[in-house]
């Protein structure tokens, strides 16, 4: 019993000692541990970090999640005119398609055929039009207050017992009756109402320039064939098409209408209201029931012979008997605008279609009599399946020369006095501490010396508002990765974001929060950006991972982080961020090489440390 004692109390002290033993060890461990019963300091200090502009000529531009169209003008990087050339796709991509109810081989013999109901017929085109809605955002990303209102448009967008449109019912309860919030002629208390019978209005967050602005649409038949398959590689790798190339010799004839082509914005939806059914006397669907909802977007007429001849006409034979067949018969059409000098758009591709209105001849077997009757063929451009992009389209810039300033302060190898940050046409290399030519080595183990416990470390960028002026659209964050993995030095388990944090900021800016490289606005514009890279520093300092060199660019989603080809300076192949490539945005930031004056605003690595006595 006594001894039982004993051995308890002897492994207890035992564990006890282990215990203090492993406290001992964990203060000894960088970075780690914690600092209880002892004294202990905190402090901030600053490093050195040199930046180096490179320059891109061109990028990947083909299979992007978004498309660029139109004119971008930036006051510091110039104009960009960007049009697309795409593929078009049979529904589902499968070919051999059947307009009306019979093939055209059975409509072939309906003069022998002895069933009445197998009558030629007549397939017309009536009206075509591409389709290109533009990018709506989440609901739940512009309305911060959830009452169906989005911010832009609402009275109070942080109150949703606000009532915007003033007649008497708050915004939340129009929305969840189906009365429409912006309408102070309609409340919903309307003996004759009828909920969710209007346009919804949409704050459009991927239009830059003069939204009140007019302007033309002009498609063309290319007469490019797009591969999906590099010869080059033997076909085993994707063919890519880079922003630069020009296929100006391969546009074909004009499919858009010269007259009907002049498009101005809107940010309401169109309803498409169902045919009225005759055996229901009291209600008339055509005013009352809504079959579908059209997105504001892009529309525009195309000419009709042209796609009788090359669509309807074709039923049955070789040329769309296939997807591949297809491709090579109607090769894709060419997107451009005109009277777009202050005006650009991001489509989404995958969304677009040409819809072919056609009518024919259909038998009716219960009056025994042939009728008139109307159907869609809908062409995809790009299709998504799976989160796999079928197709193939390019995105083709035009760019200013940059000015002499500008272009003199890329690929030159001098630490930058100022960071040119411009989407698909600079990428800055980052690079910490002073000790350049031995990957800060001297400081990482002055670090490590000083036996720091690393709570934040920040890079902070400075907005040059003098060169960037006041007209400028500034990107709303900046995307920082390691430059030779490509991979971004955020690390998603730890980190905030838009889904856990009540106020955080709006999606996709409300991703990675700890991350931040939000753009922090004074009187509405911008001053300074803020990178955190704790886990990235305590990574170089406590598990002695590589002193990397980082990349800096923008982005439009940094929840994306997938890598494309690029082209650099002399030709030399780079690789870029996809979404750096569909943002026209760009800025201007202070480097460190910097003159007295503008000492404060100098880039810099700051650290805030907890240090043991």
């Amino acid at each position: 019993m006594r001894f039982s004692k004993i051995v308890k109390v002897s492994a207890w002290v035992g564990t006890l000692f282990l215990l203090i033993a492993s406290c001992e060890d964990e203060l000894d461990t960088i970075g780690e541990g914690v600092v209880g019963g002892e004294p202990f300091t905190t402090g901030r200090k600053t490093y050195e970090v040199f930046a180096f502009n490179k320059s891109i000529t061109a990028v990947q531009t083909n299979r992007l999640p978004l498309y660029q169209l139109g004119t971008f003008n930036d006051p510091v990087y110039g104009k960009r005119n960007a049009s697309i050339l795409s593929q078009l796709s049979l529904p589902n991509r499968v070919g051999d398609p059947v307009f009306g109810d019979s093939s055209q081989a059975t409509e072939d013999t309906a003069d022998s055929d002895s069933s009445a109901s197998t009558v030629p017929e007549e397939e017309t085109v009536k009206e075509v039009y591409l389709n290109i809605p533009f990018q709506i955002p989440p609901s739940s990303t512009k309305d911060s207050d959830a009452d169906g209102v989005d911010d832009e448009f609402d009275a109070d967008p942080d109150d949703p017992t606000s009532d915007t449109d003033g007649d008497g019912v708050t915004d939340v309860a129009e929305t969840n009756i189906g009365s429409n919030p912006l309408d102070p002629n309609e409340d919903g208390t309307a003996d004759d109402f009828i909920p969710n019978v209007f346009s919804r209005t949409f704050d459009l967050d991927s239009i830059y320039g003069d939204r009140d602005a007019s302007f033309e649409i002009s498609v063309y038949r290319s007469n490019y064939f797009l591969r999906d398959l590099d010869p080059n590689t033997g076909f085993q790798e994707a063919q890519e098409y880079f922003s630069n190339q020009d296929f100006s010799s391969f546009i074909g004839e004009e499919l858009t209408m010269a007259d009907n082509k002049t498009i101005t914005i809107d940010n309401k939806e169109v309803l498409i209201f169902a045919e009225d059914d005759p055996d229901t006397e009291d209600v008339d669907e055509s005013k009352t029931v809504v079959a579908s909802r059209r997105p504001p977007g892009i529309r525009v007429p195309l000419n009709p012979t042209f796609f009788q001849e090359n669509i309807l006409d074709k039923e049955g034979q070789s040329e769309l008997l296939s997807q591949s067949n297809f491709n090579d018969f109607l090769r894709g059409i060419y997107i451009t605008g005109t009277g777009m000098d202050e005006l650009m758009f991001l489509l989404d591709l995958t969304e677009a279609n040409i819809t072919i209105t056609y009518e024919y001849q259909d038998y009716d077997s219960e009056a025994e009599e042939v009728v008139p009757a109307e159907r869609d063929f809908v062409l995809g451009l790009l299709l998504s399946s799976n989160g796999i992009t079928l197709g193939n389209a390019v995105n083709v810039f035009q760019d200013e020369e940059l000015t002499p300033e500008i272009a003199g302060a890329l690929d030159n190898g001098e630490n930058a006095s100022r960071i040119y940050v411009k989407g698909a046409k600079t990428l800055t290399e980052i690079r910490l501490f002073d000790d350049v030519v031995n990957g800060g080595a001297s400081v990482i183990n002055e670090i490590k010396a000083n036996n720091w416990i690393i709570n934040e470390a920040n890079l902070v960028f400075y907005v040059d508002r003098e060169t960037l002026g006041d007209d400028a659209v500034e990107p709303p964050r900046l995307y920082l990765y390691n430059a030779e993995t490509k991979q971004p030095i955020l690390d998603p388990n730890t980190e905030r974001n838009a889904i856990n944090v009540v106020d955080a900021n709006s999606a996709p800016l409300g991703l990675f929060l700890n991350y931040d490289g939000i753009l922090k606005k004074e009187n509405s514009k911008g001053v300074q950006y803020t990178v955190r890279i704790t886990e990235h520093l305590n990574d170089i300092i406590v598990r002695d991972s590589t002193n990397a060199v980082l990349a800096l660019t923008t982005t439009s989603n940094i929840f994306f982080t997938g890598i494309q080809e690029g082209i650099g300076e002399g030709g030399q192949a780079i690789e870029v961020p996809i979404r750096a490539s569909i943002s026209p945005l760009g800025t201007v930031l202070y480097g460190s090489n910097v003159a007295d004056s503008d000492s404060d605003k100098r880039l810099k690595l700051e650290i805030f440390y907890t240090e043991a006595n």
